[in-house]
């Protein structure tokens, strides 16, 4: 391996052979290019379907309330059903643990003022945990703590574009707005990845606009991220449980689409699970049908060297050369190419990805990008392809006898 001579020898057949070298490497590049780029494209999309998703916790359930639309347990039907304190009280702690964050809201529209501003704006009562499930981001401040709760504190947490029409300019933090005759003193700012409409908000302590609508045990929804480890299955089987708790308590007929209702993010996820499990598989066979067309053109061309040098191999067993040295020179001259090659392919994938970059989010293709482990991974491959392709010409070749060697046309 560290036979100065042998270097010399493989570096000068190299330059001596130029075409033939181009050809070896080209099969070796263009295959990691092409898997490498088809990966990224592939991550693309993936990505594409990710962001139809964001503005909420992808692992999100939502369940809400209508009319019963059949009679059921004596109760005739078109009632209207109305979720309270203990639906969700109960579910918290039934399902606890399969549950990572969840927030009862009640909401209702309501007349803000700031001094001479004023303006009609969404004000939903939540728990803390509703920050992490409509992933608010905030901008000055906190969010509503358990403390508000305990103390049925009047205080506020406005979305961005609230600050923006009331407040103008400077902080917010300590002022009072009016919400509905009552004063709130404003503890945080906060901004929504679901746009302006989401940050035309604000959000306090459920207690407190209970009592402030003289309502203290109505819930308008429920809100429940699940556990993120589980799979799709069972997280819509954890819906409807739920779904069917509410059913029972309420005296809601199971067969009955309207009194309870529910939507479940997972429904999607299985959905895009399935389409993307799909559309990984066709890039995996076109990627790895890419790596063997490369190994293929490697092996020929590996087959055509040798046969090249089958004299050359016949002088070298007549002068006492060994059959493992021979083995090893070609063997090395194949790793050295396939390595070289290797990179100029990774080299010029990566690049292509990176230019790439959101030129083609018209597409469905979004931030493109190939992880290192799938690089190094296609990368190991090939060379192994490329050492096999060159050691079992090789083998044979330095089996043949020398006069048999030089003989040959």
């Amino acid at each position: 391996m560290f036979d100065i001579d042998r270097w010399q020898e493989i570096f000068s057949s190299i330059r001596n052979n130029v075409l033939r070298t181009v050809l070896s490497g080209f099969t070796v590049a263009l295959g990691l290019f092409i898997f490498i780029v088809l990966f990224g494209i592939g991550k693309g999309l993936q990505n594409s379907f990710n962001k139809s998703f964001r503005g909420d916790a992808n692992n999100l359930i939502y369940i809400f309330t209508g009319k019963t639309s059949i009679a059921y347990d004596g109760l005739q039907a078109n009632r209207q059903i109305s979720l309270q304190n203990k639906d969700y009280e109960s579910a918290e702690k039934k399902y606890s643990e399969k549950i990572e964050y969840s927030s009862p809201r009640y909401q209702f529209n309501m007349l803000v003022k700031y001094g001479k501003e004023s303006g009609n704006y969404r004000i939903i009562g939540v728990y803390p945990d509703e920050q992490f499930i409509e992933q608010r981001n905030l901008m000055e401040g906190r969010y509503i703590s358990p403390n508000d709760f305990r103390d049925n504190k009047k205080v506020a947490v406005i979305g961005r574009m609230v600050q923006k029409d009331l407040i103008k300019s400077g902080t917010s933090i300590g002022k009072y707005i009016d919400i509905d005759g009552t004063m709130f003193r404003i503890v945080g700012v906060f901004s929504d990845p679901g746009g302006d409409r989401d940050e035309r908000v604000i959000t306090i302590a459920l207690p407190t606009l209970q009592l402030l609508k003289k309502n203290s045990d109505t819930l308008s929804q429920m809100m429940v991220a699940y556990d993120q480890n589980m799979s799709p299955d069972e997280a819509i089987k954890l819906g409807e449980n739920i779904k069917t708790d509410i059913k029972k308590r309420h005296r809601v007929s199971p067969d009955d689409e309207g009194g309870v209702m529910l939507f479940n993010n997972a429904e999607n996820t299985k959905e895009q699970f399935a389409f993307m499990a799909v559309l990984a598989l066709i890039v995996l066979v076109i990627g790895l049908g890419t790596l063997v067309a490369g190994i293929i053109g490697i092996s020929n061309i590996m087959v055509y060297i040798v046969k090249e040098r089958t004299k050359e191999i016949g002088v070298r067993k007549a002068i006492g050369a060994k059959p493992a040295s021979i083995v090893a020179l070609i063997l090395q001259e194949s790793v050295i190419i396939t390595i070289i090659s290797g990179l100029v392919g990774v080299g010029l994938a990566v690049l292509t990805i990176n230019l790439i970059g959101n030129s083609l989010e018209e597409y469905f293709i979004i931030d493109p990008n190939v992880g290192w482990f799938e690089i190094i991974s296609a990368f190991i491959t090939l060379v192994f392809a490329g050492t096999l392709a060159g050691f079992v010409p090789a083998y044979r070749a330095s089996k043949i006898k020398p006069i048999e060697a030089l003989r040959d046309e």
